[in-house]
């Protein structure tokens, strides 16, 4: 399977991206999982965060959509979640500052009083050949967004949570199995999910989960945005499955884990990979 050859600025849009993205908006059937819940979703704007989004508010949760600028693809996933019947809130800016995710959780808690499932989902990636030629600003960069703003949310969040709350880290495929020219991005994928791991233990005594979901290549603004021509066009061709994923394929694992079905889920990484393994 091949892409059109295509090239974005990050972080990309939706409208841009050809193919488009499949998030659910006509396949998605809820049956009540999450009724009377509320969500953060952080990166909600495209990709795996719209997907969950929709779900979300299809299964019956109120939503607040973080993203950095997008706000065309924000108001899109904003409308879906409010045709569901659910409440949606939107929140730009940037989660590399400490102070917008401490302000992300506190609009969050105005506008629903507490917080019941948290997913740190936004991320940076770009493609370089060598060590060198990463600047030392990206660097600090993917680790603000990728890493860093996970637990500034989490830390925020956490008053807010009671027992029976469920935190949801994206992680990736990355995470031990590391593409090299993705340095920075894998690296913060394998925090992730060390991070997620410690948190499970920290937070079982409270009743809170804590879980990481591993993607593999999924379809989003971000291949596009991030790729030279001819990775995108062969993305995900590589999978055991032959494809690239599309995100209305992973909101099914991230709603589970937010369900109160998971309840004995913690501690847990969930490969969506299209057949390659993790560790």
């Amino acid at each position: 399977m091949s892409h059109p050859p295509q090239q974005q600025t990050p972080p990309g849009t939706e409208a841009e991206l050809t193919p488009k993205a499949d998030h659910g908006e006509e396949s998605y059937r809820g049956s009540g999982r999450l009724a009377g819940k509320a969500a953060v979703i952080t990166g909600a704007d495209s990709g795996i965060g719209k997907a969950v989004a929709i779900a979300y508010a299809r299964e019956g949760a109120d939503v607040l959509i973080s993203y950095l600028d997008e706000h065309e693809d924000a108001k899109d996933t904003a409308q879906w979640v409010e045709k569901a019947g659910r409440k949606a809130v939107l929140v730009p800016g940037d989660l590399a500052d400490p102070a917008h995710c401490r302000a992300v959780i506190a609009k969050a808690v105005e506008e629903f009083d507490r917080i019941d499932v948290l997913v740190s989902n936004a991320a940076f990636q770009m493609t370089h050949e060598t060590v060198e030629e990463i600047p030392d600003e990206e660097w600090d960069r993917t680790l603000a967004i990728n890493l860093s703003a996970y637990f500034h949310l989490v830390k925020a969040a956490l008053p807010h949570m009671k027992p029976g709350a469920s935190i949801i880290g994206s992680s990736s495929v990355n995470s031990d199995n590391p593409s090299p020219t993705l340095l920075p991005y894998a690296m913060t994928k394998a925090g992730i999910a060390n991070m997620t791991a410690s948190l499970a233990q920290l937070l079982g005594e409270r009743g809170i989960r804590a879980n990481s979901v591993a993607p593999g290549p999924v379809w989003t603004p971000l291949i596009p945005s991030t790729m030279p021509e001819e990775k995108v066009e062969q993305f995900g061709s590589d999978t055991p499955l032959g494809r690239p994923g599309q995100p209305a394929e992973l909101a099914p694992v991230y709603v589970m884990l937010a369900s109160d079905e998971a309840s004995y889920v913690s501690g847990a990484r969930v490969a969506v990979t299209g057949g390659r393994p993790i560790l």
